[in-house]
């Protein structure tokens, strides 16, 4: 690691305020170029260490950067990751407030619901299907603290993958009984559809990116478990959306999943 705890911390506080009270920042790199990968999560740890001392719970994790184009552009072989506490969650059909975030945009999901732990090393897309107990459709919110959604690698890393808010519903589904590849993707806002895709998308199979978020945490000596939910990436670009607005998503054979900006 290139960054002392003390730095850690102050980074930290830094990001977690500009969550909080929905103000921007230069990315975190700009003042500490030699930040590694290391550096970042322990940024992201100490995020989640705050927020836990307030009284908040993990729900979940997310994976970010899932499509292989991307990675190749951004020069990487693996995801991203970041957690999801309760206060992320937002009821079917509920309502995000714009005032409480500062660009946001949204992503259409399959998300992944364990009925076991997973670990790494070794976790593999059979693993995942086997300690899955469904999956569903899901929309994640992600709003940036970096100003103008400009950011490198491991900055968005330390600000916890852009999390902000998700929502989940639609139908269950055990994932032996749909190919999780092929699933048709519709998310459309206001009426008017703004992004179509399938599951093969992210990762080639979307439980390849909670395999890849399993042995990442068990280089870190953890695991995921039993009853997280797992966002497993944008099967899609991410739509921008502002207040007055209505987005619902639509997957083959799961159902849909909606939420309003206001």
């Amino acid at each position: 690691m290139a960054l002392d705890k003390s730095t850690i911390a102050a980074l930290a506080e830094h990001l977690e305020n500009c969550e909080l009270q929905a103000r921007d920042t230069t990315k975190v790199t700009d003042e500490h170029p030699g930040m590694d990968w290391d550096d970042a999560y322990a940024v992201q740890d100490e995020i989640l260490r705050r927020k836990l001392s307030r009284g908040a719970r993990v729900v979940g994790l997310k994976a970010g950067l899932t499509s292989h184009a991307k990675m190749k552009q951004m020069s990487v072989e693996t995801p991203v990751f970041g957690f999801l506490v309760d206060s992320f969650s937002v009821a079917e059909g509920g309502t995000v407030q714009i005032k409480e975030l500062i660009h946001p945009k949204v992503e259409p999901e399959i998300a992944f619901v364990l009925k076991r732990p997973l670990k790494g090393p070794g976790c593999h897309i059979g693993a995942v299907l086997a300690a899955t107990d469904f999956v569903l459709p899901g929309i994640e919110v992600i709003d940036s603290r970096y100003r103008d959604f400009k950011f490198d690698l491991k900055s968005v890393v330390a600000d916890n993958t852009s999390a902000s808010r998700f929502v989940v519903g639609g139908r269950a589904m055990r994932p032996q009984e749909v190919d999780l590849r092929t699933l048709g993707v519709v998310m459309e806002k206001n009426g008017q559809m703004v992004a179509i895709g399938a599951g093969a998308a992210v990762l080639g199979h979307p439980a390849a990116a909670v395999a890849a978020l399993a042995n990442h945490l068990g280089r870190r000596g953890q695991e995921i478990p039993a009853g997280s939910v797992v966002l497993s990436g944008g099967v899609t670009e991410a739509a921008s959306v502002e207040a007055g607005d209505h987005v619902s998503l639509r997957i083959q054979h799961l159902g849909s999943v909606s939420l309003r900006f206001a």
